[in-house]
């Protein structure tokens, strides 16, 4: 029987312990969460200061060229690029996961019109994020060119639903229900093997596993910085396309920050070359900034000690659910095997929501997923193996007494 004396001492033995210091987390507060918005990194409220007083308030204009604010997104994209894989020039940070999506898949779906236009059937999973799944089903119906949307209800499926009609398979590497993980390189084989391209979605793997889309022959990828990434609210989304793919179209949200000679002023848009052809419009500098501050923070480590301790706290937590909340209607959804794994781990209860309202309670901050799904997730950045034992006691003690079951934890807010 595992006890928190033993949680103690791996706190005591973890390596990246001292990277807690650098993120702001308020005291009385287990936040199982950092897989929906990531914490505050310390140095990012400095960070905005110097970009509002400093950059904007005495540099104005100047900055776009003092402050290096023009070349920010791909700044940005080379100190990302090692946490998944990619090369120097081959990532930008830009817009939102929705918009990029739209501009991959558009190039995707222009790159198989021209090398084979009989396919028309974009393959994902039925329990992709659902943002994904608009998106597909937007931009099918702007193109009218008879695309159809082919949806599998598990990872198994995928192999059979891919054919010779299939054009662009998308899939999210790390589930966001259930923290299942694809084997990249695998998936991507067979997509390559039926003559299709592979689109990736990144949110919840980018930060919290290693990915490796070079090596893995990948297509096109995505994916958000406000998670794992520690970004902030709503910051940036992050797009990768492979450099053999990238300058053969354009994507269609040609603005003028992907135009090859900016300030030209030309009435004719040409794209440049390269990753910032998927650029577009004028960039959110503010908050924009606010995504380096996280970025420095893995800087001090690799993905592969992260990996290390982030299966060692989603091991734990699974064990000592099981072992403090036997006989309480739990099921777990998420993959005991390490190979299947995200960082974070999910429980079905019939009372999902009301439980997860009453821990937010007792300050043990995770979240809920329809249906019946309790989300926790786990950052090795700042998450301590002690905390996750005095989560589960609290998770116990709600159960044990029904603490669920009072009206207050029944209201349902905007956001679950």
């Amino acid at each position: 029987m595992i006890n928190k004396n033993h949680c103690l001492t791996l706190d005591e033995q973890d390596p990246l312990a001292p990277l807690r210091q650098q993120f702001a987390l308020p005291e009385g507060v287990i936040y199982l969460d950092g897989n929906s918005l990531g914490a505050r990194p310390l140095a990012s409220l400095e960070r905005a200061r110097q970009v509002i007083e400093q950059e904007w308030g005495d540099g104005l204009i100047r900055s776009w060229n003092s402050a290096g604010w023009r070349d920010l997104p791909l700044r940005l994209g080379d100190r990302l690029a090692p946490l998944i894989g990619a090369g120097a020039g081959e990532v930008v940070i830009t817009d939102t996961t929705s918009i990029n999506l739209f501009k991959v898949l558009s190039a995707a779906l222009q790159v198989q019109a021209e090398r084979a236009p009989q396919r028309r059937v974009i393959v994902s999973e039925s329990s992709n994020f659902p943002t994904d799944l608009y998106i597909v089903e937007g931009l099918t119906q702007l193109l009218q060119r008879g695309y159809s949307l082919r949806l599998v209800d598990s990872p198994e499926q995928i192999p059979a639903a891919i054919d010779q009609d299939t054009a662009v398979v998308l899939l999210t590497h790390v589930n966001y229900k259930t923290g299942y993980m694809h084997d990249m390189q695998a998936v991507t084989g067979l997509i390559h093997e039926a003559g299709a391209l592979s689109i990736w979605d990144l949110a919840h793997s980018a930060g919290a596993v290693p990915v490796a889309l070079t090596q893995s022959g990948a297509d096109y990828a995505i994916g958000c910085t406000y998670k794992y990434l520690n970004g902030g609210p709503g910051s940036q989304a992050f797009a990768w396309v492979a450099p053999t793919l990238c300058d053969l179209v354009t994507q269609p949200l040609s603005g003028w920050f992907g135009h090859a000679r900016q300030f030209d002023m030309a009435t004719h848009y040409e794209p440049s070359s390269g990753i910032a052809r998927y650029l577009c419009g004028t960039q959110p500098i503010t908050s924009l900034a606010m995504v380096e501050c996280g970025l420095e923070i893995f800087e001090q480590t690799d993905m592969q000690s992260l990996r290390r301790k982030s299966l060692a706290l989603t091991d734990l937590f699974i064990q000592l659910v099981e072992q403090r909340c036997a006989g309480h209607d739990l099921k777990l959804v998420t993959p005991r095997d390490h190979a299947k794994r995200g960082s974070h781990v999910s429980f079905e209860h019939p009372e999902g929501y009301a439980v997860i309202q009453a821990l937010i309670a007792r300050g043990v901050i995770g979240d809920y997923r329809e249906p019946r799904i309790m989300r926790f997730g786990f950052t090795p950045l700042y998450t301590r193996f002690s905390e996750v034992w005095d989560a589960v006691q609290i998770l116990g003690e709600i159960l044990d007494q029904k603490t669920w079951a009072q009206a207050q934890f029944q209201v349902r807010h905007s956001v679950t």
